[in-house]
Formats: C-alpha cells, structure tokens, sequence
C-alpha cells in the first residue's frame, strides 16, 4: 500500500471512531440527565 493510502484509511478511522465517541457521549449526557430528573422528582415527591 502507498503511504497515501495508509493515511487516507487512517483519517478515515479516525473520523468514524470521533463520529461514534460523539454518539455515545450524547447517549450518556442524554442518559444522566433523564436520571438527573427521576431522581429528583422522586426525592421531591417523598419529601413532605
């Protein structure tokens, strides 16, 4: 393989891999803040 070829795989990777971190960080901050929010509306509600 040219030396061209071997970078252009590797940006390639690289773009998929940071396209696929950002999913799953969205996913988590999306996932937290749904518990965030039961979590303090059952304290709210428990709470006289």
């Amino acid at each position: 393989m040219a030396k061209q070829d071997i970078k252009k795989l590797l940006d390639q990777a690289s773009s998929a891999l940071e396209s696929e971190n950002d999913s799953q960080l969205d996913s988590i901050r999306s996932d937290l803040k749904h518990f965030k929010t039961k979590t303090l509306d059952k304290i709210s509600k428990s709470t006289p």
